[in-house]
């Protein structure tokens, strides 16, 4: 490492005048952010099943429509004139926003009988038995309308920008006594997209914050704890610059990607800069301070580096494509960090002045004599195991799938609460679509309706529409109109040259009646294809499964190859893999108990934790390597040289991805809970059951004794 400490130091304006180049480049790229709001979109790519649902709908010409639920007070109908009235103004009043193309609604746009247009003052003027008849006359009222009356669905078809539109229509203001609530992908959608800029503006500032906070009370210096944050810092900034600068987008799973960098890729810097100030102590020469400072680190950060990598990079073999951008990107981002960490840390470092004594460090003597005694027998480490292990084997059973397709907002925010109360009245929020083979004959459309019939009479669908209801409903001239595709229903075109597009309503349902719809599909050749979010979100779940099994396996196989390649010793490798295996099992059984389950986010964490938790064993076992040197007591030497950055980068992760919790999207702040567990059970593992797995004399001998007593007294 001499040549290499000389390169950089003497080389150091070189170093830094290139990674300053880079750093104003990724910020210039800055500038090309983009946000891909449409969850649907980037779950549905390079997903067959998404994709079938993304063609029906361009086939059709259908664009998901605004849900807009209208609800009255206690006691009121929309069966009655006036509420009838009140629907109306409140129908015209969504029309006239910006955006909007049509609007479906128990009342027709125009009387099927006189073709005259249907606004407040021609409902207001018409008898009760006109209307009542109105009502029956119209084909999705049954669909829209609940059983007591006092709730009603208008499907607001936006034209152009969706999201724009959706966000002009939550704002309006409809008169007193009517409630609004809006649901509807487009309203997820902009709901998204405004918590995605509210958290690349508030988090990643907050979690660096937090890391140098951690970092200072290890290091006891405010200048090294900035510095020891930077290549994190600089390598999410040009990892952001990179998705930009290749014109990708930014959506709910890969908006996380500058948190992971930063908190992962912080360790190698901590470790560098802790013991660059331990140098400081014997030498003023920078030359000496850095070579010995990679003498000790830099295999480790090149290894950790390589095995944080790895950790996202397993997350390729999953056919999730949002998993598999997250995994890319991290990695790329945590192999900048570490190219900064060995290259341009060094070369500023070696150019500014240095303390050598961490005076104020608050993780420090306490916690490596603590650490000491600990590993003094094997009783702490066997006691941990045995408890990890019984937690794991009986919580790992209770392990599931969230199906829930919101399951990235919380509980009180306005969309779920209106997709909960949609549901709760009309059976489900998001309707299924599909397609009938239809060659145009009205043979053909009787035995539509018999399929259709047959389709409605499964468990959990509420109604199943299609043009073909439309027959005896509304007269002959207009249904020919609909076929013919001259009149546009609020539900979207109904038909194509081909086919006849159907829209499922389910009511309450589960997996298993939505396993009979799909096979009743798939068996029937007068259906083409039956697809939606709830299809798709149930594809997403075994995927999710496959991803978890899948990420994990190759992971862990990835991570012990390098380990072996590594240290060429079986029993060094075990010793580093047993401490991530129980990680891992406790992980698993922490999301199983928590209620979390497994969902697009939390199915990978545990890859990425055999990734980063392996970082401690790497660098726990080069320090004893350094160690073992001088004699017996080579463990409690090494937990001197290694212990403090191993729990001060367990804290700072975990301390650090508490700022998660001020973002409004749940699943952040379930990625926290969850680091939280797997840093302090990877850091403590690593530091108790290595020790335990190597020879007594590790804990034994003069030197280590007297090191050991040094520590206590300091």
């Amino acid at each position: 490492m001499d040549k290499i400490a000389r390169f950089i130091v003497h080389r150091s304006k070189q170093v830094l005048a290139f990674t300053a180049l880079i750093t104003i480049v990724a910020a210039l790229m800055l500038t090309r952010v983009q946000f891909n709001a449409d969850v649907s979109s980037f779950i549905s790519e390079g997903n067959p099943t998404g994709e079938q649902f993304i063609a029906l709908q361009e086939k059709y010409n259908a664009p998901d429509p605004v849900n807009v639920l209208v609800s009255l007070p206690q006691g009121e109908t929309f069966r009655q004139p006036d509420q009838l009235v009140r629907l109306v103004e409140v129908r015209d009043l969504l029309a006239n926003v910006e955006g909007v193309d049509q609007i479906g609604s128990i009342v027709p746009d125009v009387n099927p009988l006189t073709g005259a247009p249907l606004d407040a003052a021609a409902i207001a003027a018409l008898p009760a038995p006109a209307l009542e008849a109105l009502l029956a006359q119209s084909p999705i009222a049954p669909l829209i309308l609940s059983e007591d009356g006092r709730h009603t669905l208008l499907l607001v078809t936006p034209s152009g920008d969706g999201i724009a539109t959706a966000r002009r229509i939550v704002d309006v203001e409809p008169s007193s006594g009517v409630e609004l609530n809006f649901s509807g992908n487009p309203v997820v959608f902009a709901s998204v997209l405004d918590k995605l800029s509210l958290v690349l503006l508030v988090i990643p500032p907050a979690v660096i914050l937090l890391l140098v906070i951690v970092f200072y009370a290890t290091i006891g210096d405010r200048k090294l704890s900035l510095l020891a944050i930077l290549p994190a810092a600089l390598g999410s900034l040009w990892t952001f610059g990179l998705i930009f600068g290749l014109g990708r987008e930014i959506d709910i799973v890969t908006v996380i990607v500058p948190i992971f960098v930063v908190v992962m890729g912080s360790a190698d810097g901590l470790h560098f800069v802790t013991h660059f100030q331990a140098e400081s102590e014997r030498t003023h020469d920078p030359v000496a301070r850095v070579s010995s400072a990679l003498s000790h680190v830099g295999i480790p950060m090149i290894l950790t580096t390589i095995s944080t990598a790895v950790g996202f990079l397993s997350l390729l073999a999953t056919e999730v494509q949002p998993i598999r951008q997250l995994g890319l990107f991290t990695a790329i981002g945590i192999g900048f960090a570490g190219v900064i960490s060995f290259f341009s840390l060094p070369a500023l470092i070696s150019r500014i002045d240095v303390e050598p004594r961490h005076h104020t460090a608050l993780i420090g003597p306490r916690i490596t004599a603590g650490l000491q005694r600990l590993v003094r027998t094997r009783v702490p480490a066997g006691v941990l195991a045995i408890g990890l292990l019984a937690f794991a084997a009986v919580s790992i059973p209770q392990l599931e799938v969230n199906p829930d397709q919101l399951f990235f907002f919380k509980d009180s925010d306005p969309v779920r609460v209106a997709f909960d109360r949609t549901e709760e009245l009309f059976g489900g929020a998001t309707p299924l679509a599909g397609e009938f083979a239809f060659d145009g004959s009205p043979e053909d459309l009787a035995s539509i309706s018999e399929v259709s019939a047959e389709l409605e009479s499964l468990s959990g669908v509420r109604a199943v529409f299609s043009a073909a209801d439309l027959i005896g409903t509304l007269p002959e001239a207009q249904v020919a109109a609909i076929l013919s595709g001259d009149i546009t229903l609020p539900t979207g075109d109904m038909v194509s040259e081909d086919g006849l597009r159907f829209v499922l309503f389910p009511g309450a349902f589960d997996t298993t009646d939505l396993a009979q719809w799909v096979d009743f599909a798939e068996s029937n050749d007068a259906v083409r294809v039956l697809t939606g979010m709830p299809v798709i979100w149930d594809e997403i779940s075994r995927l999710v499964v496959q991803a978890q099994v899948v990420s994990l396996a190759v992971a862990f196989v990835l991570v012990a190859v390098l380990l072996a390649a590594a240290y060429r010793r079986l029993r060094e490798t075990l010793a580093a893999l047993v401490p991530i295996f129980l990680t891992v099992s406790t992980l698993l059984g922490f999301i199983a108990i928590s209620g979390i389950q497994l969902n697009l986010l939390t199915a990978v964490v545990s890859s990425i934790v055999i990734g980063v938790g392996i970082d401690y064993a790497i660098h726990f076992v080069a320090a004893i390597d350094h160690a073992r040197t001088e004699g017996d007591g080579y463990v409690l030497r090494a937990l001197d040289r290694a212990g403090r950055p191993i729990v001060a980068n367990a804290l700072g992760i975990a301390i650090a991805l508490s700022a998660l919790w001020l973002s409004p999207l749940r699943t952040h702040g379930q990625i926290s809970m969850i680091m939280w567990v797997a840093m302090t059970t990877a850091a403590l593992s690593a530091l108790l059951f290595i020790p335990a797995l190597l020879p007594r004399t590790g804990v034994d001998g003069g030197a280590g004794t007297a090191l050991y007593s040094k520590q206590r007294t300091n």
